[in-house]
């Protein structure tokens, strides 16, 4: 992506005219000035006229730098190109920039300055030789971020220096990008688990399975239709042609569901277990959409990306791609809720059947376990990864050493309302409690308990 910074930067339009021009006088320039009023003075109480005439060489230098720096005429263009503009926490992105000189005359010596956040590592300078009339240069930098987000790189600055050192001016371009920091995403095991029911599981083989009879329900001919499937007797009854309408196949549905409320985690910082959960959900969905799901993310405020549409998940398989950056998007920027419930995200999937439910959840109290365990009667499987924060942040306190105890409880109670709970410990590799889930899922099914089952073919 190229974020063209095209306005031409122009050393005598700076705001705040020559009183600002006057304001980048380096110490050189300053001390010159200082010297130079200083011996005016004292050759006017002396009577030196050889130490007057030094005085103003040493006051007046500074002063004719300011004003010809400050009436240079550099015209210069830049441009800058992230590659990539999506990068995962903890992966460097390299940045290009390029720099033209649109006028008919050479440039001296300039300063290139790139305004980077902190978290992205110190700030970039370059020293550019004189760049000719119709000349360009190139240069480039790394930047790297272990923390997610969304980071604003620029503007670009310009700094102008006289031959003599003693004036400092800085000419900036308003243009900037911004670098997306996803969560960091790992590859999980392709599982497949025993079960039937709609909706849900081997999605690609179901799909074409459902494709069967044409609809009945016929519709306009539309040009590049094939002739064939022209249905006569609803061309009579209309009286203009009319085909049938090809069933589309349906793809399996996954939600990923990330609790983000601010009570149901405690720590912070890259190895907190909010992060944890963060970069799970984005591992989930992405894996999911390779399998060829239909995929949505779901937090407990209700929100659903990438959207409210027909159904709110991501739509065909070329979409994917596409679905895919929008929702590692929004968890590069996703925080703490307000909220402390699950109940809106309840609400939403209560509307309809949402196939496999995956879920992240933080601590869960006595009633938002109730909620979670009411979440499941609306999915063909659930799945639930719970964080303990006593555990995370090493909590040795009374209540925390009582904390185990209940977190087991409540895994209990998902468990009997059909959750797969598996307990997520600290630094635990979401691939293995990935794995562990769907050994859990098999034996469940394979001893016929478990609660409500209604789970569709397996689990990819």
């Amino acid at each position: 992506m190229t974020a063209g910074e095209p306005g031409a930067v122009q050393d005598g339009s700076s705001k705040g005219g020559l009183r600002a021009a006057l304001g980048g006088l380096t110490t050189r320039g300053r001390s010159f000035l200082a010297a130079g009023v200083a011996a005016a003075v004292c050759a006017y109480v002396l009577g030196q006229g050889d130490l007057l005439r030094v005085g103003l060489l040493l006051a007046v230098l500074p002063l004719v730098c300011v004003v010809v720096l400050y009436r240079t005429r550099y015209r210069v263009t830049g441009t800058r190109r992230l590659s990539p503009s999506r990068v995962p926490a903890g992966a460097e992105a390299r940045v290009h920039l390029r720099m033209d000189n649109v006028s008919r005359l050479p440039t001296g010596l300039l300063m290139l300055q790139d305004r980077v956040p902190y978290v992205l590592g110190p700030r970039p300078r370059f020293v550019l030789d004189r760049v000719e009339a119709g000349g360009r240069r190139e240069v480039s930098y790394r930047v790297r971020s272990d923390l997610r987000g969304r980071y604003p790189l620029g503007p670009l600055q310009l700094r102008l220096n006289d031959p003599f050192g003693m004036c400092e001016l800085t000419r900036s371009f308003s243009a900037y990008d911004t670098l997306v920091v996803v969560p960091r995403t790992v590859p999980l095991p392709p599982l497949r688990l025993a079960g039937e029911a709609s909706g849900y599981g081997d999605g690609r083989q179901r799909s074409l399975a459902l494709a069967g009879e044409d609809d009945i329900i016929p519709r306009g001919y539309r040009h590049g239709d094939d002739l064939r499937r022209v249905h006569w007797r609803s061309t009579a009854r209309y009286g203009e042609l009319m085909v049938r309408r090809e069933e589309q196949p349906q793809r399996a549905r996954c939600t990923v569901l990330l609790d983000t409320r601010q009570v149901a985690y405690a720590g912070a910082g890259p190895d907190s277990a909010f992060e944890w959960a963060v970069s799970g959900a984005a591992s989930a969905l992405v894996h999911m959409l390779e399998r060829g799901f239909a995929v949505r993310l779901l937090t407990d405020d209700g929100n659903a990306v990438p959207g409210e549409g027909s159904d709110g998940f991501a739509g065909s398989t070329q979409e994917s791609a596409e679905s895919a950056g929008l929702m590692l998007d929004t968890l590069a920027v996703v925080g703490h809720s307000d909220g402390g419930g699950l109940s809106r995200a309840h609400d939403v999937l209560r509307g309809s059947n949402e196939g496999l439910l995956i879920a992240f959840f933080g601590d869960l109290d006595e009633e938002q376990t109730s909620v979670a365990a009411r979440m499941r009667q609306r999915a063909g499987a659930g799945v639930a990864f719970v964080l303990d924060s006593a555990r995370w942040t090493g909590d040795t306190s009374p209540a925390g050493q009582a904390a185990p105890a209940r977190a087991e409880e409540r895994l209990r109670r998902l468990r009997e309302a059909g959750w797969t709970a598996v307990p997520v410990p600290p630094g635990a590799e979401l691939p293995a409690l990935w794995q562990l889930a769907g050994q859990l899922r098999a034996d469940t099914e394979s001893a016929g308990s478990g609660g409500p089952t209604g789970f569709p073919g397996g689990w990819s």
